[in-house]
């Protein structure tokens, strides 16, 4: 089934060569994360901020599919290693990928992954359906960042003090908000396929 951004550059590029739309859709995604990685928000408790990066990636993640999402996300981690300012606060290098965060930013390849192949069954077509793939990714990002944390602070629970339960709230709005944005884009992209009216004389 295609994806949404599959079927917006179908429409909108179609004599486009395919390494020409395949290279476009993946630095697309990467640019939107870090475009939202540099909403941050930081709390003086924890190492790790508030930021705009989960919603973009689950944006990406279905979006672009499974097999795309992943890719431009390894593109994103790969362009803040090389020193790109993409990262949370305008930060790049390869010591943020073995910094307290790290789990987080590898989760997002994971989780890009598992929200485009949800989204790839038309699951984020509907109201009723699209939060389960939002869902199914945000659990993957926490899953792999507080395994991260445990790590580095050495106990699960403060792992789940400082890297869960202040972001519950602010996760949940992002979820509401992608859950809503998938069906509506779809039903404007349909809304556009309809044939014009003839016109009267």
């Amino acid at each position: 089934m295609s994806t949404l951004a599959l079927a917006l550059s179908n429409r909108y590029f179609p004599r486009m060569a395919a390494w020409q739309r395949e290279s476009g859709l993946l630095l697309t995604g990467s640019l939107l994360v870090a475009l939202f990685a540099q909403v941050r928000i930081p709390l003086p408790f924890t190492p790790v901020p508030i930021t705009g990066q989960t919603f973009a990636v689950l944006l990406v993640g279905a979006a672009l599919g499974a097999r795309r999402g992943a890719a431009a996300l390894t593109l994103y981690l790969l362009e803040g290693a090389l020193g790109l300012p993409f990262f949370a606060g305008g930060r790049g290098g390869l010591h943020v990928l073995s910094g307290a965060t790290a789990g987080y930013l590898f989760g997002f390849v994971l989780a890009a992954w598992l929200t485009g192949r949800l989204a790839e069954r038309g699951l984020e077509r509907n109201v009723r359906t699209s939060l389960l793939p939002f869902v199914a990714g945000s659990l993957v990002i926490y899953i792999c960042g507080l395994a991260w944390l445990t790590v580095v602070r050495g106990s699960l629970r403060q792992a789940i003090i400082l890297g869960l339960l202040p972001f519950l709230p602010g996760d949940a709005v992002k979820l509401l908000a992608a859950a809503l944005a998938l069906p509506a884009a779809w039903r404007l992209l349909k809304g556009t396929d309809r044939p014009s009216e003839a016109p009267t004389h």
